[in-house]
């Protein structure tokens, strides 16, 4: 697992190639601080920053194939590569290591781009092809790695982090109004948006091949998200609920027991919810050796699970530790969290689990496995039960009827409990679909045209992008019903965009641990979507409904008989109390938000006022969420677009650079030379390679 950078098509001499393509390594190092390799020849240059989990004396990248036509540079981890890798040795391909690495780079020069598809992993790649001086980006199918790429001149740069291209020098970081619009509606950047203008993020399950003499080249799916009922499982599938409940607790016994894969000690997130105890108690029945598991714990009752975390780590024996979060620690590390995130956050969720990121990494784990995916798989959100609700709104006949269906909705919000009546009257105006295609979201995006009244009204109302994405892909949503849409929607804007990326990849990697999860291997997620939908979501909402059967007796009652809990924490209290940072005075003053040109002050710096004289309590859903995206791109601001870094973050433009770049051996593979290139940092020093 590593951060990859680099740059194509450099109008500048080649010897100039290692300092940039090192300083950009310097501001991921991060992601992969056990070693740094970079390649250069007189068209490209290729860096990583690794994390050593599998072959870990070898290994080492740029890597590359045994002709010496091909290098990589690869960011994941490829669970399935063992098989792969019998099945290339038959074709003849003289592998030099054990790792994943060269699986992956083998298998694209034995098949091409039908090597993608056969991945279960996730991943994110370049690789540079000598003979046709052309690079390859590609991506994983859920987008659980971050790959981003710009033009600039003829010159293309990568990497897995935008803040890489800072330290290449011929990049300013710009908002792109309508992107941060529609980050604002979405809660998320969209597949192809980065939030910054002339960026794009590659979508998941796509590649691209960069050529000098193509200036906009468009991505190509290798496999699209397709929410319906796949043919050949649904000529096996078992006729009974018992029976699809065997087989789902085997296909996630077989995506654990890869992603339990490692040279390096694996441990678990525990939540406290369903998916996180499932996942960790296939992970004590596989290993070898006791279980590390980790989890959070707040001391407002609302956000806590550390009553049921700890029952679920004393029932499965695991070795436990819990991460209490306060305001203050929540407070001072917002920034930190925000510098790897990158884009605007409409949730504080991502800084606990950036401090429980460092304290696993302090424990000496460096890989969890974690239980994301399996709400947008197996029908876990409220959303979800909301549609249904919605679809059923008519045949609801009396006031009392339809409270009643929105308590049980949200059992674990009290404000709902109270206020059902307010609710059941935005469910009155949605109970048709008002927008085309967006049926089951349009609830939450009018929660978010809140937030849009803090931009200046020129930038529209944040969905065309959507709009238009769904336009585009038309095919992989034609004849969905209202809940595969929904699963759709959810797969390709949040979970990808949000989950796991700002919420995700990035908290961990700050600190060099990598994330797997089960619940998103291709065989689960396709699965799932095959089987009836009241075998995921009971008519009468019960959610997860087959997760539970699969794992009946096998859990502690009051976990799988628990409704289900997002994974909430405190929002905009923390920033406004006691605890208030320095730093939410870019939010009170009229100077510094007149910097943030998407910004209208005359509206925010009444709402911040107001909320500071708000009961924290009484800050309403909304309003919580308008304050983070606010507040995170006032100091994404500061920190990225101005440049003026994120205090008390290593990385940062300039703090690294090899020591010495001059006098690097020259590297051959099989008597091709590779240039004066290939230099490898490791523990403080530059050598040559082997």
């Amino acid at each position: 697992m590593c951060g990859i950078t680099g740059f194509f098509h450099a109008p500048r001499p080649a010897d100039t190639f290692p300092v940039t393509v090192s300083r950009m390594l310097g501001m991921i190092r991060h992601r992969g601080p056990d070693e740094m390799g970079y390649f250069f020849d007189t068209q490209v240059a290729l860096g990583a920053a690794r994390l050593r989990i599998l072959d870990l004396q070898h290994g080492q990248q740029p890597l590359a194939d045994a002709s010496g036509r091909y290098l990589i540079v690869y960011n994941g981890e490829v669970y399935n590569y063992l098989e792969l890798r019998h099945e290339l040795v038959q074709h003849g391909y003289p592998f030099r290591t054990q790792s994943d690495t060269e699986v992956v780079l083998a298998a694209y020069v034995v098949w091409g781009s039908a090597a993608f598809p056969r991945f279960n992993g996730g991943f994110a790649c370049a690789i540079y092809d000598r003979d046709e001086a052309c690079l390859l980006l590609v991506r994983d199918r859920y987008g659980k790695r971050p790959l981003f790429y710009t033009r600039v001149g003829d010159e293309w740069l990568f990497a897995s982090e935008l803040k890489c291209f800072l330290a290449h020098g011929g990049v300013t970081l710009r908002f792109d109004p309508a992107q941060i619009a529609s980050i604002f509606a979405l809660w998320t950047p969209l597949p192809h948006q980065s939030g910054y203008e002339g960026i794009a993020q590659l979508p998941a399950g796509a590649f691209l091949y960069l050529r000098r003499q193509v200036p906009t080249p468009e991505p190509v799916f290798y496999e699209r998200l397709d929410i319906q009922a796949d043919p050949a499982i649904l000529a096996h599938m078992p006729s009974s609920l018992a029976g699809a409940a065997e087989e789902t607790r085997a296909r996630l016994h077989e995506s654990v027991r890869l992603r339990l894969r490692s040279d390096v000690a694996v441990g678990t997130y525990l939540s406290g919810g369903l998916d996180s105890a499932i996942t960790t108690l296939l992970a004590v029945q596989h290993a070898t050796q006791p279980v590390r598991s980790f989890s959070i714990s707040f001391s407002e009752p609302q956000f806590d699970e550390s009553h049921e975390q700890q029952l679920v780590s004393g029932y499965l024996g695991t070795h436990h530790t819990t991460l209490q979060l306060t305001h203050r620690a929540l407070v001072e590390a917002f920034p930190q969290a925000l510098w790897h995130a990158e884009v605007p956050v409409f949730r504080s969720a991502l800084v606990p689990m950036y401090l429980l990121a460092q304290r696993v990494r302090a424990a000496g784990i460096t890989v969890v496995l974690t239980g994301e995916g399996a709400d947008e798989t197996f029908l876990g959100y409220d959303l979800f039960k909301e549609t249904l609700v919605r679809q059923e709104w008519a045949q609801l006949r009396t006031p009392e009827e339809k409270q009643g269906r929105i308590r049980q909705l949200y059992p674990y919000l009290s404000q709902f409990q109270q206020h059902a009546a307010t609710l059941a009257g935005v469910f009155e105006q949605f109970a048709q679909e008002r927008t085309a295609g967006l049926f089951s979201h349009e609830v939450r995006f009018q929660t978010s045209r809140f937030g849009l009244r803090l931009l200046r009204g020129e930038y529209g109302d944040g969905l065309a992008a959507l709009q238009q994405l769904l336009a585009s892909r038309a095919d992989e949503v034609a004849g969905h019903t209202p809940l595969q849409r929904a699963q759709w929607l959810e797969f390709t804007t949040l979970l990808g965009g949000y989950l796991l990326s700002s919420q995700g990849d990035r908290m961990s990697f700050a600190h060099g641990v990598e994330t797997r999860m089960p619940f998103l291997d291709p065989q689960v997620v396709r699965w799932a979507w095959s089987m009836p939908t009241a075998w995921k979501l009971s008519p009468h909402g019960q959610e997860k409904r087959i997760l539970k059967e699969a794992f009946a007796g096998m859990l502690p009652t009051a976990i799988l008989e628990r409704a289900k809990q997002p994974y909430r924490a405190p929002d905009a209290a923390p920033f406004l109390g006691a605890e208030a940072p320095d730093y939410l005075e870019l939010l009170l003053s009229a100077r510094e938000l007149q910097r943030l040109e998407l910004i209208d002050d005359t509206v925010a710096i009444p709402f911040v006022q107001k909320l500071r004289r708000t009961a924290p309590e009484r800050i309403s859903q909304r309003e919580n969420q308008a304050f983070l995206f606010l507040l995170s791109l006032a100091l994404l601001q500061y920190q990225l677009v101005e440049g003026r870094g994120a205090a008390g973050v290593t990385g940062q433009i300039g703090d690294w650079a090899p020591a010495a770049i001059a006098g690097l051996l020259v590297r051959r593979i099989d008597g091709r030379a590779m240039g004066r290139g290939g230099g490898r940092e490791e523990a403080g020093r530059t050598t040559g390679y082997p």
